[in-house]
């Protein structure tokens, strides 16, 4: 049985010269959870995934996991193992050997280490493959038993660097559902850094929106999508229009957006614009506006909505939203605020 652990940043700093990658971020993660490092890149997510590994120092804070400080052991002696982005299999072993590959390492014999490895093959789905070469497998077979490998040590945290960005859309999206699978099966804590957040939204309990080595927001993936915090986490999340209505800044989802006919008798707060694209996206309509007053915006309409109005591009149109539905933002130094006026 894999025992769990929180793990805990406590003002942790990663500077590279003059350079500074992890500017004093402070984080507890609990134990059993699924964690998503998000954000663009260089945001500093990949350097904190490596400090807590033990594969990148730590220039100044502490790293906890349960109530053990590992900041300075080195990555063997901290009850984690890294799934690295290439996979990083040994090509001339076979399947059972990468997976046994760290039992050997410890000097466990053989028949051993290879029940081990069989009994993680069979938890990723993979014992039917065991004698193949790593080359002789699919990018998905190749992740399924990168993890097993990782696994075997019984690490009471998972670190996983960007597992599924060479995998092609599909496969991305039925590997997805595997590694949450795995981590209710196995209850120990995953932490995955992403820069995307369709994955981070899908997968995690706990989302760490970074930007230029800071924590912008944290939260579950609801919290963070439905009240942004500020400008920045409102446009890498998506699906929001900012907009500048007297003295604020607000978020409103783009699926809370009304569009109006010029000749509407519209209450309240609207931007006037023209209709620059229409996508349909199956279960949702896109519509892009080019505002009057030099914002973009985009309503997503239900197809039953957007076959009620008629649009087409080049329409003039009012959008307008309820306040209710208006999310203030707070100052923010990383973007540059849209301006919107209400007419």
């Amino acid at each position: 049985m894999i025992s769990k652990a929180t793990l805990e940043l406590v003002n942790v700093s990663k500077r590279f010269g003059s350079t500074t990658a992890v500017d004093g971020i402070n984080l507890k993660i609990p134990a059993g959870s699924y964690c998503c490092l998000l954000g663009p890149s260089g945001c500093g997510k990949t350097s904190t995934l490596r400090m807590i590994a033990g594969h990148e120092s730590v220039t100044s804070g502490d790293i906890l996991v349960g109530a053990n400080n590992v900041t300075d052991l080195p990555p063997a002696g901290r009850n984690t193992a890294m799934m690295f982005q290439s996979y990083a299999l040994f090509p001339h072993l076979s399947v059972l050997d990468n997976v046994a590959f760290a039992l050997k390492m410890r000097s466990i014999d053989k028949e051993e280490r290879h029940a081990e490895a069989r009994k993680l093959l069979a938890l990723v789905d993979m014992q039917a493959y065991e004698q193949r070469l790593p080359a002789q497998l699919s990018g998905g077979q190749q992740q399924r038993v990168a993890l097993a490998r990782a696994l075997i040590t019984k690490p009471q945290i998972l670190l996983l660097d960007e597992p599924l960005s060479a995998l092609d859309p599909f496969l991305r999206l039925r590997m997805r559902a595997e590694l949450k699978r795995l981590q209710r099966e196995l209850g120990i804590t995953f932490i995955h850094v992403t820069h995307g957040q369709d994955e981070a939204m899908a997968l995690a309990d706990l989302v760490v929106l970074m930007n230029a080595g800071k924590i912008e927001q944290q939260g579950t993936p609801r919290e963070i999508f439905n009240h942004p915090k500020t400008e920045f986490v409102a446009k890498f999340i998506g699906g929001h229009a900012v907009i500048r209505a007297g003295d604020e800044t607000l978020a409103i989802r783009n699926d809370r957006l009304i569009l109006n006919a010029p000749s509407a008798g519209v209450s309240g707060d609207f931007i006037a614009g023209t209709i620059t694209e229409i996508e349909y996206q199956g279960t949702f309509i896109r519509v892009s506006i080019a505002g009057e007053n030099g914002t973009d915006l985009a309503a997503e309409l239900s197809e039953t909505e957007f076959d009620q109005t008629g649009h087409s591009v080049g329409d003039r149109v009012l959008v307008s939203w309820n306040a209710a539905n208006a999310h203030v933002l707070g100052a923010t130094p990383f973007a540059t605020v849209s301006t919107a006026g209400a007419a």
